[in-house]
C-alpha cells in the first residue's frame, strides 16, 4: 500500500504518515521505533454538545437528549455474544474510551498483538448491538453514575462554574446528561446518532508506537466498512452561544474544605471563535498568560500559598474549541472569596502593566519544552494529536505557534480574555 504521505519533523524528529480511506476515514501513525508500547484510537466528531443537528438524509433537525453521546459510548462496549472488555484482557492489552465535549475517543494500548486490537477495535465501534432491554438495564447503570459525579465536590465545581460563564451553550450541561435526559433514550436514537455520527468520514484514526504502517494502513483498509460519503454534519446550536449568565454559583456537599474554581470565559462577536484566531494560537497564547498570571512560579501562587489561601490541590487548565472557551484556578480554600477579590485585583495589575518580554519568553520555552516531552508518551501523543486534529489542525502545528507567537498577540488576548466583566466563581462549601 503506498497511497499514503510521509512527513518528517527534523525539528523533534518524528514521523507522520497520513492516508485518507476511500470511505473518507482520516488516519495517522506516528511511528516510534525501539518503543515497546504500542497504541491506537479512533474517535468520532461527536460529544455532549452535539444534541441538534441536521440529519443529511432529509435535512430535518432531530433534537436527542443530553447524554446520549456518552451512553452510546457505554453501549457500543456491549455486543451480541462476547464482552470487548474481556476480548481485549484476553489478548493482553488495556481499553478504554471517554465522551467529551465535542467528540467520543475509543482507545487500546498493548505490546503484543496489536494487529488482533485493532480489528477488535474498529470491529465494535462500527458494529453496534443495542436492543430495547439492554437500553434500559443502561440507564440505571449511567443512573447511578450520575448521581455519583452529583455527589463530587470537583464536578459539581466545575459544572456549576460552566453554568455561570455561559447562559445559553450547551458545554454547560453534564456530558453524561440527567437522569431525566437519559430517560428518554431509546435503542432508535443511539442508532440514529451512531449512523449519522460514526461515518468515517467525521472520524478519525491513529496509531502510535513501533509499528508497520504499511500494515496498519492495510489492516484499516480491510475493515473499515465501506459506505458512501457523508456531507458534513451540521450541529444546530442556540442563539447567543457566548452570553454570560452570573457571577458566582454556590452550593453545599458533604465535604471538608470549601472548594473554589474562578474562571472567564471566551467570547466572539462572530458565529464561532476561530473567525477572531484560531484555535491553537488562541490556546497557546492564553496558557502562557495563565502560567504568568497565576501558575506555581507566579507571585500571585505565593501570595496566596504563603497565607495559607491555598494548598497542593491548587490547579489551572484553559480548554476552547469553536462554541466555548475558559481558563479556571481552583482547589481548596479556606476563604475562597478572600483568593476572588485578590485575583480580580491581580488582573487589573497585570493588565496596567502588561506582559513583560522576559516574562513572555521565559513561559514560553518552558511551555515548548513541556510540550515537547509529550513526545515521549504514546498515550499522550495520541490524545494530543486527537485534540488538535478536531480543532481542524496538526499537533505538530503547536510547534510552530509557540516559535511564531510574540509578546503582541499574548498582549492582545490579556485584553480580549481576562475581562472582569465575564468572570466568575464556583464554590462548593461544607454541609
Amino acid at each position: 500500500m503506498n497511497n499514503y504521505k510521509k512527513i518528517y519533523y527534523d525539528n523533534i524528529g518524528e514521523e507522520l504518515y497520513i492516508f485518507e480511506h476511500d470511505s473518507g476515514l482520516k488516519c495517522f501513525i506516528i511511528k516510534k521505533p525501539g518503543y515497546s508500547k504500542k497504541h491506537a484510537a479512533i474517535a468520532a466528531r461527536f460529544g455532549s454538545v452535539n444534541t441538534s443537528f441536521i440529519d443529511p438524509l432529509n435535512n430535518d433537525i432531530l433534537d436527542v437528549p443530553a447524554g446520549v453521546a456518552h451512553f452510546l459510548e457505554h453501549k457500543l462496549f456491549e455486543q451480541e455474544y462476547r464482552s470487548v472488555m474481556d476480548k481485549f484482557s484476553q489478548l493482553g492489552a488495556s481499553p478504554n474510551a471517554y465522551t467529551g465535549f465535542t467528540n467520543t475517543v475509543y482507545l487500546f494500548s498493548c505490546n503484543d498483538n496489536f494487529k488482533q486490537c485493532l480489528e477488535l477495535l474498529l470491529n465494535f465501534v462500527q458494529n453496534p448491538f443495542i436492543t430495547d432491554e439492554s437500553v434500559e438495564k443502561e440507564k440505571g447503570i449511567i443512573g447511578q453514575e450520575i448521581d455519583m459525579y452529583q455527589d463530587d465536590g470537583y464536578w459539581r465545581c466545575y459544572f456549576n462554574l460552566l453554568k455561570c460563564l455561559y447562559k445559553n451553550n450547551p458545554v454547560s450541561i453534564d456530558i453524561a446528561g440527567t437522569k431525566e435526559s437519559i430517560s428518554n433514550i431509546t435503542k432508535e436514537v443511539l442508532y440514529t446518532c451512531h449512523n449519522t455520527f460514526y461515518h468515517p468520514s467525521n472520524m478519525m484514526f491513529i496509531a502510535v508506537g513501533d509499528v508497520v504502517p504499511e500494515e496498519v494502513f492495510e489492516t484499516l483498509d480491510k475493515n473499515i466498512v465501506a459506505r458512501e460519503k457523508k456531507p458534513q454534519i451540521q450541529t444546530v446550536f442556540p442563539e447567543k452561544l457566548f452570553d454570560f449568565n452570573c457571577r458566582l454559583l454556590t452550593q453545599k456537599l458533604s465535604v471538608s474544605m470549601p472548594i473554589f474554581m474562578i474562571g472567564f470565559s471566551d467570547f466572539s462577536e462572530k458565529k464561532y471563535l476561530h473567525e477572531d484566531i484560531h484555535l491553537l494560537n488562541r490556546e497557546a497564547g492564553i496558557k502562557i498568560l495563565l502560567e504568568i498570571i497565576a501558575g506555581r512560579s507566579s507571585d500571585f501562587y505565593e501570595q496566596l500559598y504563603s497565607k495559607g489561601l491555598i494548598n497542593s490541590s491548587y490547579t489551572m487548565e484553559y480548554t476552547c474549541e469553536d462554541i466555548f472557551g475558559f481558563s479556571i484556578i481552583g482547589g481548596e480554600s479556606t476563604n475562597p472569596s478572600e483568593v476572588m477579590k485578590m485575583f480580580e485585583e491581580h488582573i487589573n495589575e497585570v493588565k496596567q502593566k502588561g506582559i513583560s518580554e522576559n516574562e513572555f519568553d521565559r513561559v514560553r520555552k518552558a511551555l515548548y519544552g513541556r510540550f515537547v516531552k509529550q513526545f515521549n508518551n504514546v498515550e499522550k501523543i495520541s490524545h494530543g494529536f486527537i485534540t488538535a486534529y478536531f480543532k481542524n489542525s496538526n499537533m505538530f502545528n503547536n510547534l510552530q505557534i509557540y516559535d511564531t507567537i510574540n509578546i503582541n498577540d499574548v498582549n492582545q488576548l490579556l485584553d480580549k480574555h481576562f475581562n472582569l466583566d465575564r468572570l466568575s466563581m464556583s464554590v462548593v462549601e461544607p454541609l
